[in-house]
């Protein structure tokens, strides 16, 4: 998923989504990488939007807290889903609704008081050495931290279809993402889901949501991921500020993205936005060329760091610049547990931290 440029702008090859976000890229210090892990803004809209029936399966209302730490907790209807939604339905809806007279929405006034729940999942073993293969990691029954994001990407994304989601999926933009290892999870674990939305905020370029999938083991939750997202809305004095780059680090390995990166990680992961796997769908949004999925980039960093990689752990990462496909990228370490992915000129693809 990524941003729209209008076609006045052109496919600019010195405009950076970074830029179109958050303007002139920070120095990667290890202050400006512990930025990353900062809270929003103050005023978050924590709306609750009417519920909307997704399932017609039996639901439950719960009180759950909110991640942020916000006092007080947010009444969400939980809705049990029979098995995990399939993602390619879900996509055709995405697109439709994007389409004039199509079933096209105004924008909610606060995130779903909805819980989206699925249990059961088992892990398939040839999907997940086919994941280990795309991305980089060792084939061993261990899960990498980024696969129970794959197993439950199906999951948020019905989430995000669904009436009554507050930012349109087409277009939208992955900006960031943390992900929380409680302990190893195996491959003979039987995973269960549940999905939800909170802190919807306003954004200069427009609207930021936090979409959280927790995985839990016989009721015991062992992994967490959170992925922020912002809708891009058309704002007065929304101008971009480049600014001054500071010097990348220097890298300690380069790695070819080859075009078969977008087309085996969408088989592997279930993520088919065409900006990834086509030419002309990567056009339509103002590409000149597909791009790597962002979750393919923060993968293939950690399968680069996974011999120093405790068996608990989280790991955050803000989504810079967009990975052209094909093309050749500097991965490099930072000070106090940091990463980052540059293009050769220097520029960031994604900077990163582990504690």
């Amino acid at each position: 998923m990524a941003a729209r440029r209008g076609p006045a702008e052109g496919p600019s090859d010195d405009l950076s989504v970074h830029e179109l976000i958050d303007g002139p890229t920070e120095r990667l210090s290890a202050e400006a990488l512990a930025a990353i892990r900062r809270p929003g803004p103050a005023d978050h809209d924590l709306s609750l939007a009417e519920t909307h029936d997704l399932s017609g399966h039996a639901s439950s209302v719960e009180a759950t807290q909110d991640l942020a730490g916000h006092a007080g907790a947010v009444a969400r209807e939980r809705v049990e889903l029979a098995r995990m939604p399939a993602a390619g339905p879900l996509y055709r809806r995405a697109l439709l609704g994007a389409l004039p007279g199509l079933g096209g929405r105004p924008a909610a006034a606060g995130a779903p008081a909805v819980e989206l729940a699925v249990g059961g999942i088992a892990v398939d073993r040839a999907h997940l050495a086919d994941y280990d293969r795309v991305c980089g990691f060792r084939l061993t029954d261990r899960l990498p931290a980024t696969f129970p994001h794959v197993m439950g990407f199906p999951l948020a994304l019905r989430l995000m279809t669904a009436p009554g989601f507050p930012i349109p999926l087409t277009g939208v933009v992955h900006v960031g993402n943390r992900i929380t290892l409680h302990r190893p999870v195996t491959a003979d674990e039987t995973l269960d889901f549940t999905t939800y939305a909170e802190n919807l905020r306003p954004h200069d370029r427009g609207r930021q949501v936090d979409v959280v999938l927790v995985g839990s083991v016989g009721g015991e939750e062992v992994w967490r991921g959170v992925s922020t997202y912002l809708g891009r809305e058309h704002r007065p004095g929304g101008g971009r500020d480049r600014g001054e780059r500071s010097p990348a680090p220097a890298g300690s390995a380069h790695w070819r993205v080859e075009p078969r990166v977008g087309t085996h990680y969408a088989r592997v992961s279930g993520d088919h936005n065409p900006i990834h796997t086509s030419r002309l769908g990567a056009r339509l949004f103002g590409f000149p060329r597909p791009i790597a999925h962002g979750m393919w980039s923060k993968a293939r960093c950690l399968a680069a760091l996974e011999n120093r990689l405790p068996d608990a752990y989280t790991v955050e990462v803000a989504f810079k610049l967009p990975v052209p496909l094909p093309s050749t990228v500097s991965f490099g370490l930072l000070p106090g547990g940091g990463f980052a992915l540059h293009d050769l000129r220097g520029r960031p693809h994604l900077v990163g931290l582990v504690r």
